[in-house]
């Protein structure tokens, strides 16, 4: 039997109606048996406030009774929903306890424990509407086969571990029944729950595909597919039926926000097509990321990451020395941070910062500890409101007149880094965040219309 494993983002599981379409949508695949959810829309943001230290009384009490409503409202549309019901209580319950908790304890394994609240409540939530449509399923808790290693709210996964399990725990489910799980959450050999960064849903579902030898995952949205550009950006963007590997690699790493970056690892370790398409709109298709692809375009896409920050450090130790950006890059690594672009000249170095997976917290990648350790070795000046904008195709580092056709459009605007030639695939512009809409749809008319 063929297996697919299907992932619903926070839109597509927001409120009872939704959480219905996408039943329908399960349903009428007899090869989907493992569902991957995230929180109900908006309630890990209610959540990551909720951690925050400068919450008063009122204001957490206000949010647990914001995130309870939406599971309520959920509870109430449901036909029997007794059991259901007492075990969102005991979720809500422990929800409470553990934001008392961080009163007194800002412990990052507490932090996690209550991040992972939104996907259990959707999670069982979501298996209660499939069997009131007369399907057996049940909920699963993830963190019985989803192992991690102990760095809370960015959490390492740990493959063979995860396969291992399983095949135990999970596999021997699926001939009955389907199995709703969670999304984002894992947990570490000793049992505590873990968080895999902002946005890890996509890749709990890559990973679990991975671990069962799934023939697909389908990552369900509120969009139809990958675009050649955020149709609010450009309106005449239009939608890619399928793409390869490695171009949706660089468009989820560059700010496509239907797929997380990660995702394509395992997929790509086991050749698991990916499909893409809206939960609202599921008869428009979407988009199949494939191995191999039939068309293989100089231009596929236009990717905008906004937020970002450029670090430029200065030290004329640089001059015909060795060993200063090792020495960097070790700091960096010490303080969990991955670098994404960089340049360099004789005495400076400017990189941006990888927010992929960032903290599920929230917390700022530039802590002052680390901007502390660099700066004994360096002169360290920060950047903020810049934004990252990436053409994305094949063979651009070896086709002609590239740079000259994508710099005629950026003449009137101040490029402050550009990064080409380590991949075939992509060509990386840094601006100001103001101009960031106008360069990518200007980019777009000049490549694609």
């Amino acid at each position: 039997m063929s297996l697919v494993v299907a992932k619903f983002g926070g839109t597509s599981v927001a409120d009872f109606s939704a959480m219905n379409r996408c039943a329908d949508i399960i349903l009428a695949n007899s090869n989907t048996r493992v569902v991957v959810v995230s929180a109900s829309s908006g309630v890990t943001n209610l959540l990551v406030e909720l951690t925050q230290a400068n919450v008063n009384d009122q204001r957490r009490m206000a949010l647990l009774t914001q995130i309870a409503q939406v599971q309520y409202d959920i509870v109430d549309k449901l036909e029997r929903p007794q059991d259901v019901a007492a075990t969102i209580d005991k979720l809500l319950s422990r929800m409470s306890v553990l934001s008392d908790e961080l009163v007194l304890d800002r412990s990052k394994a507490i932090i996690d424990e209550l991040l992972s609240m939104g996907e259990q409540c959707s999670s069982l939530l979501f298996s209660a509407v499939i069997r009131q449509k007369g399907t057996p399923s049940s909920a699963f808790d993830v963190r019985q086969v989803l192992r991690t290693d102990s760095h809370f709210g960015r959490a390492e996964p740990q493959i063979e571990s995860i396969a291992s399990l399983a095949a135990e725990h999970l596999a021997p489910l699926l001939n009955e029944q389907v199995i709703v799980t969670q999304g984002f959450i894992g947990a570490d050999s000793e049992g505590r729950t873990t968080t895999l960064g902002r946005g890890g849903s996509d890749y709990s579902a890559a990973l679990l595909a991975e671990a069962l030898k799934a023939d697909a995952v389908e990552i369900w949205t509120d969009v139809a597919g990958i675009y050649t550009t955020d149709p609010r950006l450009a309106p005449n963007a239009r939608p890619i039926p399928e793409i390869s590997f490695n171009e949706a690699a660089e468009m989820a790493t560059f700010g496509a926000k239907v797929l997380h970056p990660a995702t394509i690892l395992p997929a790509v370790r086991q050749k698991i097509q990916v499909f893409v398409g809206s939960s609202k709109a599921p008869e428009q298709g979407g988009t199949w990321i494939r191995h191999q692809v039939e068309e293989v375009p100089v231009f596929r896409a236009v990717a905008l990451r906004r937020d970002q920050t450029l670090l430029n450090l200065h030290s004329l130790q640089m001059l015909h020395a060795q060993g200063f950006l090792a020495e960097t890059f070790a700091t960096l690594a010490k303080h969990k941070i991955s670098v994404d672009l960089i340049t360099t000249s004789e005495v400076n170095v400017s990189l941006t910062l990888d927010k992929t997976g960032s903290d599920s917290s929230g917390q700022g990648l530039l802590s002052e500890s680390l901007l502390q350790e660099l700066s004994q070795h360096c002169r360290v000046r920060v950047e903020d409101n810049l934004a990252l904008v990436a053409i994305i195709g094949n063979k651009i580092a070896s086709t002609a007149g590239i740079c000259s056709r994508v710099f005629s459009v950026l003449e009137n605007h101040n490029v402050r880094m550009i990064c080409q030639g380590a991949s075939p695939h992509n060509l990386c512009v840094l601006v100001a965040e103001s101009e960031a809409a106008d360069v990518v749809n200007s980019l777009h008319q000049n490549l694609f219309e």
